[in-house]
């Protein structure tokens, strides 16, 4: 069992992207343009399947302990040339680059342990997590031992974690059974989601790196436990958000019906028709309906003849 003692304000995490212009205090600064999307993601699946071919993870000490497991990665040489790469355990997606649609990666993660909850989180979700990042050479840049929230909508610097750490988790689920309150203040979780995902930069920060140790175009590693999570409804409008994805790419910002540059999922007036969207729907016994009362085909929280 793993005991995790929450702080009193338990941080929401934004590993964001600040896409900004550098300003310099004299004449102003050069900054180059980005790198052809298409390229790097060749050159970073590269990277990360050499890394994957000489590199395996501590599978027997979870074998040994799994409640007491902490993922490490180590380098297949020497007393450890006989362990099982990565490249044979882990799973890979193909993930769209948001930027650029024609570009599709080649995702890999490590599903050490999915978790016992009933479901996985959805791309929009508010899951708990603890982590720790890293660079391809296991140098770490980022960590937190303490659960922390994670915003999944994918839309940095505005909110939400980078798209390769947010594709991985939805592949999990959240601990077994509700947590355990232990006298000390710590929670016991049981068979919580335990699993790490390589990250090519187009996944991450590509050309943006928040201030720190990483650089422009790092591939990077994510190590993760994943504990819980809430389904949102940001707009409080009474459609959960990943409801609000109608055109099902995984990606909510791009769904906007009345083209009011403000998406669906924060919009409460989702067709610009004056008539709330809550009021456009029924909700019977915690389930939602979608009344369409002209009967042309669309919901009449779409339909701004409505």
């Amino acid at each position: 069992m793993k005991k995790i003692k929450f702080g009193v304000a338990i941080l929401i995490l934004m590993l964001a992207v600040t896409v900004s212009c550098k300003k310099d205090e004299g004449a102003g600064t050069y900054i180059p343009p980005p790198r052809d999307r298409g390229e790097e993601a060749i050159r970073a699946q590269a990277e990360i399947e050499e890394f994957l071919e000489t590199h395996f993870y501590n599978y027997e000490e979870f074998e040994a302990d799994p409640e007491n497991f902490k993922l490490k990665f180590d380098t297949i040489a020497g007393d450890n040339a006989s362990k099982t790469p990565l490249m044979q355990q882990v799973t890979s997606k193909e993930v769209k680059d948001v930027v650029d649609n024609s570009v599709v990666y080649k995702l890999y993660y490590l599903k050490v342990r999915e978790g016992g909850g009933d479901e996985h989180p959805h791309f929009c979700d508010r899951t708990t997590n603890t982590y720790d990042g890293r660079l391809m050479n296991l140098d770490l840049f980022d960590s937190a031992v303490v659960p922390v929230k994670f915003e999944l909508v994918d839309n940095p610097p505005t909110s939400g974690i980078i798209r390769g750490l947010q594709q991985a988790i939805i592949e999990f689920k959240g601990a077994e059974g509700d947590p355990i309150i232990n006298p000390d203040g710590t929670l016991t979780f049981e068979n919580y989601g335990i699993g790490a995902v390589f990250i090519p930069s187009g996944l991450a920060y590509f050309q943006f790196p928040p201030p720190g140790d990483l650089n422009e175009y790092n591939q990077i590693i994510f190590s993760f436990e994943l504990f819980s999570f809430e389904v949102l409804d940001h707009d409080q409008d009474g459609i959960d958000s990943y409801m609000e994805d109608l055109n099902g790419n995984g990606y909510l910002y791009d769904d906007d019906t009345d083209a009011d540059n403000v998406p669906n999922y924060l919009d409460t007036d989702d067709d610009g028709d004056g008539r709330l969207t809550e009021f456009e729907i029924e909700i019977i016994n915690g389930v939602v309906t979608f009344p369409d009362r002209n009967g042309n085909g669309v919901p009449d929280y779409l339909d701004s003849s409505i």
